[in-house]
């Protein structure tokens, strides 16, 4: 029997991890709760002397200079993007996330802790459809020679190209054709990276302070520093992909387009969704009921979240 709807997803029990915020270099416990169908990805700062709830959304964004971070009434939560990554990635629309400091911790630099956090508290489907923003014409933002855009296609893909002049990272280019599979497989495990004349910059400026080849994938002027080297021989245009997927998330809905990227970074990943935001005429919210996908020849089912949705047809 066919499923008549691709429904909203949230965790099925509690689950937390502990870690150290990248900048602060102070621990940060991190808890998955459950939530309802509608409520979407809220951040809770529990180590305030009142609780202050901040929506994983566009509006909330208040700095993108080192990473994404979201702020409310003067409380932050930064370096939101591997976790958002990790959600959109497993196809959750809804989780109360709770925090006892101002960042997200960084782990491994990559997706994959948080994406084992999320299978490990467990899926939960619920009995209301996805809402799905559908890109209906191409939207793009440039900065420079950098460029990203989203353009109308059939299901989420994303097109990235980097351009480095080091001898380690280069040109290198990446297309991903999303889905759960495909995230977890080929870009979870990617780390975020930085170079070292920079990582002792931020240090003397009291950031960065967590920051150790056990979370980032850090190049001198000519090579890797890591002892254990890549995890995949074009991981930093996997990170920037990853990167990309978290940022797109606070659209706050699954996007149906397709995003190329060229040497962006989340101040022109938000600058593009700001941008499709601004113009209604640009996207079109579709509930993601059949009947409706049906009629707009929408193909999502390796998206997601899309929990096995058979093909539609005629």
């Amino acid at each position: 029997m066919r499923q008549s709807s691709y429904n909203q997803r949230t965790v099925s029990k509690t689950a937390s991890l502990q870690g150290v915020g990248l900048h602060s270099g102070a621990k940060v416990t991190l808890t998955l709760r459950p939530a309802p169908a509608g409520h979407g990805i809220v951040f809770v700062r529990t180590d305030l002397p009142r609780p202050v709830s901040i929506p994983a959304l566009a509006d909330y964004v208040v700095d993108t200079s080192l990473a994404t971070t979201l702020g409310r009434d003067g409380v932050r939560v930064g370096t939101v993007e591997h976790f958002m990554s990790a959600l959109a990635g497993l196809g959750i629309d809804n989780v109360r996330v709770e925090l006892d400091g101002p960042e997200v911790p960084i782990m491994d630099g990559s997706a994959a802790p948080f994406a084992a956090l999320i299978q490990d508290a467990g899926i939960r489907e619920l009995d209301a459809p996805k809402e799905l923003l559908v890109i209906r014409k191409p939207v793009s933002v440039v900065d420079g020679d950098k460029q990203a855009s989203l353009t109308p296609s059939k299901h989420f893909r994303i097109s990235c190209t980097i351009d480095f002049e080091h001898p380690v990272i280069q040109g290198q280019a990446f297309d991903l054709d999303f889905s759960d599979r495909d995230f977890s497989r080929e870009i979870s495990r990617a780390r975020t990276f930085g170079f070292l004349r920079d990582v002792e910059k931020l240090k003397k400026l009291g950031l960065a302070r967590g920051g150790s080849l056990e979370n980032a994938i850090v190049v001198d002027e000519v090579s890797i520093l890591n002892p254990d080297g890549l995890r995949f021989p074009d991981e930093f245009v996997r990170h920037k992909i990853l990167d990309a997927i978290g940022d797109v998330s606070l659209f706050g809905r699954p996007v149906i387009g397709h995003m190329t990227a060229y040497k962006t970074g989340h101040a022109l990943n938000h600058k593009l969704v700001r941008k499709v935001l601004s113009d209604p005429s640009c996207y079109e919210i579709v509930p993601a009921r059949r009947r409706e996908l049906e009629g707009l020849d929408l193909g999502f089912t390796g998206m997601a979240g899309a929990l096995e949705l058979e093909p539609l047809v005629a």
